[in-house]
């Protein structure tokens, strides 16, 4: 043997290198089997006794606690690769062939390399020429073995691990509120403030029926939830922290909490690169479950109907998913309307109507997949949503005397059970702090360094009880101010009539629409004059209602008819500036909902073809101030001085203050004369003697 060995070394091989790989599989391995490692490094000694001077033997052993079963993250195979294929190496060494790689691919690469470069591989049974077809052809069989081997090894495992999973018997750590007794049997935490928060957890799902929801209302009560640590010095350690929404999707996806032992639920692959994916699985390809295997929070029907309301709430939708969670909009049946044309889904869109947003109803589906030029149905929403508020409030009233004490008990008892968290918490707080001082008081004096240690701790703690403390208070005196007495009397008066509960202004467009879900179905729409709409309610029932189109808009502006009639009648007695003012004393308004002023006035006139104050004084028989002059033979600067002195009786047409006269007749009795100088009126006429004018009396 020894002879064979000699006969394939030759002293090109004596000038390179020899490389001597150590590797085991787990840091476990590396600390308990060391026997194997000590194997691994005497092969040193067979590089000696083959000619391989000390210094050129060269040790990777950066693998340790690293899988062969691939390439990734094993620097040291990387290593020798690159030092073979660049012709440094004269021999490679490892104890196995599982030592080098568990993985055909690799371990052939390793072979090409070395054949190309002329490397020899040593192993605990002998030299090989990685030139020579036989010494390749059995190493490639002791690769294809290894491989076999470690596969044989998983798959023996792993039948171990899915037999005891089937069963439900499989030990594998618990989600927080669950714990292992000395049975080995999976029960509920003996820590009652943990069982009662996470029963309050499942209560509030129940109610607000969304995952943000319950987060938001547990950070607004302050209310903490218990997590395990799994890693660093807290581990297996439940601590307290604020909730968040991946965790509170976490646990309400968990079938741990239904009481249902679970294996299986997701696929990993591997990519080229070596990065583990994971996949979600369906429930009807989990490896294992099996309902009933220990107690639970909730029962496996509240845990299918949570997963429901889940998939409702989801953001993405498709064929499984037809409808969309509630949104921020006031659209009221956002999600659940449908096109009585086309049976589509139809989606929404807001408009600003005077200063509110509107909604509309669109089928545009079609238009977006096939470039269509109009969508299917454009449906006005403002009176469908009256419609079907009208309707709902009317079918709650049959019953809302129920409803609205229900909704009180359950008000009082969350908040009540809120309170005892909080009380549990504050105890808990004072707890750690007797604990803090009976270690500091039994100290020893003499050892000062404990001494302050301890002392600093009881100060955290007494801070951290102080915080509790003052938080518990704030959060009893919000709740005081919630149930006060005439808040007590709102809810009651819940009972009489739920149209006041509806129209609440400062109710939330999600929780009028979540009402509606609870009620509706869905709701088809055929537009026309009147628009259709079949309302197809929970449990089957179903009605149709026949809505008139909302006026157009333009038709909104105008003026109402009750205003234009008196102005009609104003102007018969005064202008512009005067109407105004008395229709805003009246509290009159345009169509716009503003006041009115000489503008609006005219414009009423014009657009309403309303008679003109000028013509209807004319009418009446009254002449201008140029018929005025004419009549009484003067100019018509004296006509507007006797009109001031009350002599002439002067009626405005308009608010500049210009009149039409009123006839007193041709024959005046003089009751005095006065003759004056006649001066050179403005037109130009220059009149060679005096005139006496007389004077009205």
């Amino acid at each position: 043997m020894t002879r064979d060995l000699h006969q394939k070394i030759n002293p090109d091989h004596l000038k390179r290198n020899a490389y001597l790989y150590v590797r085991q599989s787990t840091m476990r391995q590396v600390l308990s089997n060391t026997e194997s490692t000590k194997r691994q490094y005497q092969l040193r000694e067979k590089a000696l006794a083959l000619g391989w001077k000390s210094e050129q033997i060269k040790i990777i052993d950066c693998d340790q606690a690293k899988s062969g079963a691939h390439m990734i993250d094993r620097n040291g195979f990387k290593e020798l690769m690159t030092e073979v294929s660049m012709g440094k190496a004269g021999l490679v060494m490892g104890l196995e062939v599982s030592r080098l790689a568990r993985n055909n691919a690799d371990w052939h690469r390793l072979l090409e390399i070395c054949a190309f470069s002329k490397t020899l591989i040593l192993d605990q049974d002998g030299l090989y020429d990685t030139t020579s077809f036989n010494d390749r052809l059995l190493l490639g069989l002791k690769g294809a073995m290894s491989e076999a081997e470690l596969h044989v090894l998983r798959g023996r495992l792993l039948q171990g691990i899915l037999n005891k999973a089937r069963r439900g018997e499989l030990k594998i750590p618990l989600p927080s509120g669950f714990e292992y007794d000395e049975l080995n049997r999976v029960v509920l935490s003996r820590d009652s403030r943990i069982r009662q928060v996470f029963k309050q957890f499942f209560a509030a799902f129940k109610r607000l029926g969304s995952a943000t929801a319950v987060t938001k209302e547990f950070r607004r009560e302050e209310i903490e939830m218990p997590h395990y640590s799994r890693t660093g010095p807290k581990s297996n350690q439940v601590i307290w922290g604020d909730l968040t929404h991946s965790q509170t999707l976490r646990i309400l996806h968990n079938p741990r909490y239904a009481g249902a032992f679970s294996y299986g639920k997701t696929r990993s692959r591997k990519d080229p690169e070596g990065r583990v994916h994971h996949e979600k699985l369906p429930m009807k390809e989990w490896t294992a479950l099996v309902r009933d295997a220990h107690p639970g929070y909730i029962t496996w029907e509240d845990y299918e109907e949570n997963e429901r309301r889940l998939q409702e709430n989801a953001a993405t939708y498709g064929k499984n998913n037809p409808k969309t969670p509630p949104r921020e909009g006031p659209a009221l049946l956002q999600g659940i309307v449908i096109c009585g044309i086309c049976g589509k889904r139809m989606t929404v869109r807001y408009h600003k109507r005077r200063g509110k947003l509107t909604p509309d109803y669109i089928c545009q589906r079609d238009k977006i997949e096939q470039a269509q030029t109009r969508e299917c149905q454009h449906i006005p929403g403002s009176n469908i949503d009256k419609a079907i508020a009208k309707i709902l409030v009317s079918m709650v009233n049959e019953s809302n005397i129920d409803t609205a004490l229900a909704v009180h008990d359950e008000l009082q008892s969350r908040l009540e059970q809120a309170d005892q968290i909080r009380q549990q918490q504050v105890a808990r707080a004072r707890y750690e702090v007797d604990l803090a001082r009976r270690r500091y008081t039994q100290v020893d004096p003499e050892k000062r360094y404990v001494a302050e240690v301890l002392e600093a701790e009881w100060n955290e703690k007494l801070r951290l009880l102080d915080d509790a403390q003052t938080a518990y208070e704030k959060a009893r005196d919000r709740d005081q101010q919630l149930l006060s007495e005439d808040q007590k009397n709102k809810l009651q008066s819940l009972a009489t009539d739920f149209a006041d509960t509806w129209n609440i202004p400062d109710m939330h467009h999600r929780d009028r629409k979540r009402i509606v879900r609870l009620l509706v179905e869905d709701v088809t729409l055929i537009k026309g004059d009147p628009t259709t709409a079949h309302i197809r309610f929970k449990g089957g029932k179903s009605t149709t209602l026949t809505i008139p189109l909302p006026q157009q808009a333009y038709k909104t502006w105008q003026t109402s008819p009750e205003v234009v009639t008196q102005v009609d009648m104003l102007l018969d007695e005064y202008t512009f500036n005067p109407i105004a003012s008395i229709l805003n004393k009246q509290g009159l308004r345009s169509g716009k909902g503003k006041p009115f002023n000489i503008t609006m006035i005219g414009n009423i006139c014009r657009d309403y073809n309303l008679k003109t104050r000028f013509d209807r004084l004319r009418e009446k028989g009254l002449f201008t101030v140029k018929e005025m002059a004419v009549k009484l033979n003067t100019c018509t600067t004296t006509v507007k001085v006797w009109r001031r002195n009350g002599w002439l009786i002067g009626h405005a047409y308009n608010d500049r203050k210009e009149c039409l006269f009123e006839d007193q007749g041709t024959e005046r009795s003089i009751k005095y004369q006065r003759v004056k100088p006649f001066k050179q009126p403005k037109l130009g006429i220059t009149p060679d003697h005096t005139k006496e004018v007389q004077y009205a009396t």
